[in-house]
């Protein structure tokens, strides 16, 4: 059986990824997480994967896991995710995110693994602020970074290209689109939406939902169609190349909203934060889903309404 090493893996897609690969018995899975004792999102399967502390910034540790593990597959999910906390901390977000990555592919390098197939995972924010014309975004449109986060995915975007090229390393990268589900940070919008209403409804917190910009448009799939794509991209895509991964619909915030608020059991006022609201936006994620289709039969499967009642249901189970 083949062995798969995930950073991240106690992560919102990292722990999806794993079940996931434990689910259909491929690989032995081994993961990276910051901390041993903090992992809740892997309870059901702690037991059934071999688990890593490490801080990837620590170049001669992470060097150390891949000359033992000897990984068939890496999947590099592990970055600082949220595009509004890198306003805040712009070099903490892009020099953890470069950093971490290039430890991973000089240690493959240094090892000698040429046959250890990477998945980098990127992200659709690289693209940016596009104009209409540009929609769907495919594989080869511009890409015009509005955060420091979207600027540190472009660099390990590049790097694992870079890899491929001048030392034949094996990677892939994937451009995922916005993915949402339950397990993930109220840092992001149906994960602090569905939060609120759930301590709403508990009594925790006054009737109020508290947002930022509701204009913008983003392309959402579920966490577990995302991961299913990760793993046939893997088993499928083709080395040193680029795919997007999306649904191919994209929804107002706004109405994302809407579909939360009428899952709700209580009646619920809705005001503006100013201070939710990003220096910068994309007005509009739109993923083209022509080649990642074509070349792994891939597509969302999952009912966005379905992410969502699912989403809400997690946040009432654990505030």
């Amino acid at each position: 059986m083949k062995t798969a090493l995930i950073t991240g893996i106690a992560g919102f897609a990292g722990s999806f990824l794993s079940e996931h690969l434990l689910k259909n018995g491929n690989y032995n899975v081994s993961g990276t997480t910051l901390s041993l004792s903090d992992s809740p999102n892997l309870t059901r399967i702690k037991d059934k994967i071999r688990l890593i502390e490490v801080d990837l910034l620590d170049k001669e540790k992470v060097h150390k896991i891949v000359s033992d593990t000897k990984p068939d597959a890496i999947f590099h999910l592990a970055a600082l995710a949220s595009p509004t906390k890198s306003f805040e901390v712009p070099i903490e977000v892009f020099t953890n995110n470069v950093a971490a990555e290039l430890n991973i592919l000089e240690s493959v390098r240094k090892n000698n693994l040429l046959d250890t197939k990477i998945l980098v995972v990127s992200s659709a924010e690289v693209y940016g602020n596009v104009t209409d014309k540009d929609l769907p975004m495919n594989e080869k449109t511009s890409l015009n970074p509005t955060s420091p986060y979207a600027v540190s995915k472009i660099a390990q975007d590049f790097l694992a290209l870079q890899y491929f090229l001048s030392s034949k390393i094996k990677t892939i990268r994937v451009r995922p689109f916005n993915h949402i589900g339950p397990r993930q940070s109220p840092q992001f919008v149906a994960s602090r939406f569905a939060s609120q209403i759930a301590e709403i409804e508990k009594g925790k917190k006054e009737p109020v939902m508290y947002v930022g910009s509701l204009d913008a448009k983003r392309d959402f799939t579920d966490v577990r169609d995302m991961v299913r794509a990760y793993d046939l991209l893997m088993d499928k895509g083709k080395v040193g190349d680029v795919y997007n991964a999306g649904s191919g619909v994209s929804h107002k915030i706004s109405d994302l909203l809407s579909l939360m608020l009428s899952l709700s059991k209580v009646k619920i006022r809705v005001e503006k934060d100013p201070n939710l609201v990003r220096p910068a936006d994309n007005p509009h994620l739109l993923c083209d889903v022509t080649k990642i289709q074509e070349t792994t039969g891939w597509k969302a499967e999952i009912p966005f309404e379905q992410t969502l009642e699912d989403t809400l249901d997690y946040w009432r189970d654990i505030v």
